[in-house]
């Protein structure tokens, strides 16, 4: 037996042996549970977590999968992983075994992949997420390889194409929006500050410091089974202040004494992500621009930074990038080339040179 009675606090543990993953002989105790059967749940859940072979089928991989990840990944992120997995993977590669799927296989699900004429990007993310549980197999539970590193990748990043408005036609969109809606400034804070949708709808008054024309990021916005959660943001890099301009700070204070009394911690934007995607849809066809993504005000105004020729480092503070490589790998491609200034400096250099 290995559950037993704690009789000076009247609660239940567990010790037992177990083989870990390379091997090993182990042994593990847990106090503290009010009930034998918690003890009992507690041992066989460990013992499966860590007896994982890599002969064990992809379906019961991917449970284990997201037990491993459940403290490292928020919320959202589970639910769109499980969503692309359990409907673009799982049908095709369920009942297989890990050791048994070669490159061959992944070729073959990519094409059943590619006949459903996702967009290419969407593609991309479904090739990111075998690859993750391949990787996570082979790196924790000793899968000896990836046969996803075999094959090409299909689909392409968003960096292969960003699609985004200049600012004559933001201005445009925008002139169709009525100045004293909240639709207004929202879509102004999106273009001029360059945050994230999430980030948006998570603003209260709070993050306003308007003394410094500050704006402080610190929590994002997200629905999760008809539920608003708020948490902390994409990453540690994407908690940051940013430096509104004048006019932009105004706007705010003009839309906040519309709405006298509001709660300073409250959400300034009470709405969801598809009100937003809708309304700006309809103020699309109502002005006559050209269709985008919200996400895509963001890239929007990194285009108009390039443009007037803001330094990449800045431009990676101010979208709250992990590091300089992520900005430069989406957005390196809209700076004008400086080839010829370079060949002219060095024919400024070597003059009289024969």
């Amino acid at each position: 037996m290995s559950v037993y009675k704690d009789k000076a606090h009247g609660t239940w543990y567990t010790s037992f042996r177990y083989i870990d993953w390379t091997g090993k002989k182990r042994q593990k105790m847990k106090r503290g549970f009010k009930t034998k059967r918690e003890a009992l749940n507690y041992e066989n859940e460990f013992k499966n977590s860590v007896a994982v072979e890599p002969d064990m089928q992809m379906d019961k991989f991917v449970d284990i999968y997201f037990s491993d990840k459940k403290n490292e990944l928020k919320a959202n992120s589970i639910r769109n992983k499980q969503h692309m997995i359990n409907k673009h993977i799982i049908p095709y590669f369920g009942n297989k075994k890990l050791n048994e799927i070669t490159p061959a296989d992944i070729i073959q699900w990519q094409k059943i992949i590619q006949e459903n004429k996702f967009s290419k990007t969407y593609e991309r993310m479904i090739q990111n997420q075998i690859n993750a549980l391949f990787n996570h197999a082979q790196r924790i539970y000793n899968l000896k390889e990836n046969p996803c590193k075999k094959v090409k990748r299909m689909g392409k990043s968003d960096a292969d194409k960003l699609d985004f408005w200049i600012k004559e036609e933001y201005d445009r969109f925008i002139s169709g929006v009525d100045r004293k809606s909240e639709d207004y400034l929202m879509f102004e804070i999106l273009f001029w500050t360059g945050i994230r949708e999430g980030e948006l709808l998570s603003l209260t008054i709070a993050d306003f410091d308007m003394t410094n024309n500050l704006l402080h990021i610190n929590k994002t916005y997200h629905r999760i089974d008809g539920k608003d959660v708020i948490s902390t943001p994409k990453t540690d890099n994407s908690v940051r202040t940013i430096i509104i301009p004048n006019f932009l700070k105004e706007e705010v204070q003009e839309y906040i004494s519309y709405h006298y009394g509001f709660p300073e911690n409250e959400r300034l934007f009470p709405i969801v992500a598809r009100t937003l995607q809708k309304r700006m849809k309809r103020y699309e066809k109502k002005t006559g621009v050209k269709p985008i993504r919200v996400h895509d005000l963001r890239h929007s105004h990194v285009a108009y930074l390039i443009n007037q020729g803001v330094e990449p480092l800045i431009i990676k503070e101010r979208l709250g990038h992990k590091n300089i490589q992520i900005t430069l790998n989406t957005y390196g491609h809209l700076y004008p080339s400086r080839q010829k200034e370079v060949a002219a400096l060095l024919d400024e250099k070597n003059k009289g040179k024969d």
